[in-house]
């Protein structure tokens, strides 16, 4: 069957199963695949905004001849008005049906048949290359992860930026491989003779982060002349089509401090701290940060484990964690827990001064079943002792003005092994 042919009935059924089936039929179909990875492959650009809809029926183009205008476009062998009348030309050999079913839809980059890279795969596995960036685990839940050696940097409040720069042009994606167009200046920025094979990671970012999420993917007239990207990685392409590198966080960051000489006001290198976290002098600094952090009103602090490599999927080589508070109470209650907790510590009730303002609240949270056993057999002798407390953040009581809770407060630690005593 022919593949425009195919894509019609791809079309023509919105159930998923149905479209997993014609793709099964038509796996072995050498010009469907072809097509499709040029259409699917998020790497594979035209360098073309627009292309007209044919209504007209030509001849007929055979897909070897498409093929030949497909990789004049993306090696850019012909751009501008050239590229226009190149695909004007094969336009007009065309039929309808060939042209705005199949070839059109390889150029704008979407089948508009409800059927993506995944769907190809799981038909037959890696059909199509799958687009893939590093994503960051969330740290609080991997506490342990957040040791040793370890880049620490503020966590932006942007658009996630793949930015690729191939036959010298710069070209942006989203995280999932989603063409960005709307942002001349930072592509233009980025196409240098020095950049050439590199692709870098970051975040756009603007002075205000709602109105750059509306102009991100307009059609048109998007007003994004103030956004930067903040770069906070970089590897090279054959490290990214690879799926990543085990070159170090340490290495990385040095390759791409090199070339930031190059930048200009539109690109900027993101700060990072290198720490040791197994060290107090590493663990102040972090609480600095994080202070930070919630002073400056960012989105939270990554961690990044210096001696790890990149992968292009969620790892544990980056770790993000929310700006949290700290504050040392004391124990002034104890209160039974219910339910599977009944017989046992339920939560502290803790009150005092800390940073100006008067706490006082119930922190049943990071307590292990074991420690609630050991507490409640001598909660008497608990009374008095200091604790400290992570949160998300201060609250002031609605009853009164001089009364602060905690969002989301958890129990950390014992501060001393006696009333009153703070190590």
């Amino acid at each position: 069957m022919v593949p425009h042919k195919i894509i019609q009935q791809l079309e023509s059924d919105n159930s998923s199963l149905v479209k997993q089936q014609i793709l099964k039929d038509n796996i072995d179909n050498a010009e469907l695949i072809a097509g499709a990875k040029m259409c699917l492959d998020p790497l594979v650009t035209f360098g073309v905004k627009q292309v007209p809809v044919s209504d007209t029926n030509g001849p007929g183009l055979d897909f070897s001849a498409f093929e030949v205008l497909a990789h004049a476009l993306i090696n850019r062998k012909v751009t501008g008005h050239a590229a226009r009348d190149a695909i004007i030309s094969a336009m007009e050999l065309a039929t309808m049906e060939q042209w705005n079913d199949w070839y059109r839809r390889i150029l704008i980059k979407d089948l508009r048949c409800g059927t993506g890279a995944k769907l190809f795969n799981k038909v037959k596995k890696d059909t199509i290359p799958l687009f893939g960036c590093m994503l960051a685990h969330d740290g609080a839940k991997h506490p342990k992860k957040i040791a040793g050696e370890c880049f620490i940097e503020f966590k932006y409040d942007g658009v996630r930026v793949i930015a690729i720069v191939t036959n010298g042009d710069a070209t942006l994606y989203s995280r999932n491989g989603k063409l960005l167009e709307n942002f001349p200046h930072i592509n233009e920025a980025l196409s240098k003779p020095e950049f050439e094979g590199l692709v870098f990671d970051g975040e756009v970012m603007s002075e205000d982060f709602q109105s750059l999420m509306r102009q991100v993917h307009r059609k048109e007239g998007a007003q994004t002349e103030d956004s930067y990207l903040a770069v906070f990685d970089m590897l090279t392409l054959a490290e990214f089509n690879e799926g990543g590198t085990t070159m170090s966080a340490i290495d990385r960051r040095d390759r791409l401090t090199q070339l930031s000489s190059l930048f200009n006001y539109r690109i900027q290198l993101v700060e990072a701290t290198l720490v040791n976290l197994d060290l107090d002098e590493g663990q102040a600094q972090f609480k600095a940060m994080n202070k930070l952090a919630l002073e400056e009103g960012y989105e939270g602090l990554m961690i990044k484990p210096a001696h790890d490599g990149y992968k292009c999927k969620r790892s544990h080589a980056w770790l993000k964690i929310k700006p949290f508070i700290e504050v040392t109470l004391t124990v002034v209650g104890v209160e039974e827990g219910t339910g599977k907790n009944a017989g046992m510590l339920g939560a502290f009730v803790v009150e005092g001064n800390d940073d100006g303002k008067n706490f006082h609240l119930n922190v049943g949270s990071g307590l292990t079943d074991d420690m609630r056993k050991d507490v409640w057999a001598v909660k008497d002798a608990v009374i008095g002792q200091l604790v400290e407390i992570r949160a998300d953040a201060a609250t002031q009581s609605q009853d009164a003005d001089d009364v602060w809770s905690l969002r989301f407060p958890r129990f950390k630690t014992f501060r001393g092994f006696a009333v009153g005593e703070k190590l």
